[in-house]
Order: C-alpha cells, then structure tokens, then sequence
C-alpha cells in the first residue's frame, strides 16, 4: 500500500470526484481523477489503482439507478466501446496517450463552448445517428481503456439527446460500467494489479462509495436546467487540462 501522505492528499479528491460523477453528476468528473493523482505518481499506476475503484463505484450507481435508463442509446452505443476497449489493449502502446488526451482536451473545450454560445436555447433534443453514435462511442472505449478519459466524446453523443437527468445519468452508469468491466481482463494481463495497487484503491474504495451515494441524492433533486449547466461546465476545466497535460507530454 502506498503510504505517502502527499499521494493521499491527491487521491482522496480523486475518488471523491469519481463518487460523485459515478452518482450521476457529469462523467466528465471522472477525468480529472488520473491527472490529479499523476501528479504524485505515474498515469499507468494512477489508472491501475482507480479502476478497480471505478468498477465498485459502479455497482452502487447500478442499483441507484436500477430502471432508469435509455435501452436505445446503450444499444446503440455499447458495441462500437467494445470495440474500442480491444482496440485500446492492442494498439494503446503504438499511439501517444498524450496525443488522446489533447484531442479528447480540444474536444472538450469545443464542445462546451459550442453549448454555452449556442446551443443552450435550444430546447428540442437531437435525433439519434447510429453513425455518430458508433464513432463517438468507439473513441470513448479507447480513450477510457488509455486514461479513464471517455467521458467528453460519450457525452458529444449523448448530451445532445437531451435525455431527462435520470435517465441520463442511468445510462451513463450501465454504459461506464459495461467498459469498465470490459477494461478488466486487459488491465489485468498489462500487471496493473499489483499487490500494493489493490490495496491502496481498497483504503480509498470507502471514499469513493460515500461520494457516490452523495452524488445520487443531488442529482434526483437537481432541475434539469442545473444539471446540464454542471456537466457542460465541468467540460471546460478538464479540457484544459487534458489539453494541457498532453502538450506538455508530447513536448518533454
């Protein structure tokens, strides 16, 4: 188990925000978690230690959000993650995860201000693309098997559905959760579940779990209105900083 305390003062906001995004506010909450915490060790240790974290935050959101989800995106959507998940497992170490985090970062930005200039008045939902929905559930898979990152080009799809905030955060858990545990197999034959690694994501796992239960009940009390303002807004801090993170990286 890792023991130093500046690791801790890192990871505890890490999993905290990983709660609450697991709860339902905004999986762009999730993003931030590797960043932060690779600022005290590195990313691949990060990912290793925080998905098991992310798969057990995962079943509270399940049961949280039992019901309440759309059957439509998720089989539109989950195949193509699939896809991207092996795709992540053979080919990550060929393409620069710096690289994916500065486009995922641009796209991030895009998005969000793209809402925030325009697109915030408009209140009809847009109609579902089984194309759009294979490209950009595809990029999240292999994005989310590289650094947890699959939030922003999941949500490129999904948010514009304008689902109701359960429903939505319902179908973020069951999509989230699918990947995640389809991520497993592959972490475990990369050796990202050493023996110090499990048991420093077991002294954060509790954290984690109230964080998530928190994040449950705001959401079901949160107007939609609210709700769509947090998530479009967590997406301009992440992208600056994925954007950031990955220049950076390519550039050292």
């Amino acid at each position: 188990m890792i023991t130093d305390p500046l690791f801790y003062a890192f990871a505890i906001p890490s999993v905290l925000l990983v709660g609450l995004s697991k709860g339902g506010i905004g999986s762009t909450l999730t993003l931030l978690a590797v960043p932060l915490m690779a600022f005290v060790i590195d990313p691949v240790t990060a990912a290793g230690i925080l998905l098991p974290i992310l798969v057990a935050t995962d079943l509270i959101g399940l049961v949280a959000w039992r019901g309440e989800f759309d059957r439509a995106v998720l089989l539109s959507t989950l195949p193509a993650a699939f896809g991207g998940v092996a795709f992540g497992y053979f080919a990550a170490a060929l393409v620069p995860p710096d690289g994916i985090r500065v486009v995922l970062g641009l796209l991030s930005l895009w998005f969000a201000v793209r809402w925030f200039v325009s697109s915030r008045h408009e209140t009809r939902a847009r109609a579902p693309s089984r194309l759009r929905a294979g490209f950009w559930s595809a990029l999240s898979g292999f994005a989310s098997f590289v650094s947890h990152a699959g939030a922003p080009p999941y949500q490129i799809y999904v948010m514009p559905l304008r689902l109701p905030p359960s429903i939505y955060a319902g179908t973020s858990v069951i999509f989230f959760a699918a990947v995640n545990a389809a991520k497993l197999p592959a972490y475990f034959l990369l050796g990202q579940f050493s023996a110090q690694n499990l048991a420093t994501s077991a002294v954060l796992l509790p954290l984690a779990l109230v964080a998530t239960l928190a994040g449950v009940w705001i959401v079901r009390r949160i107007d939609a209105a609210a709700f769509y303002w947090i998530a479009y807004g967590a997406l301009v801090p992440v992208g600056l900083k994925l954007t950031y993170d990955g220049i950076v990286g390519l550039s050292s």
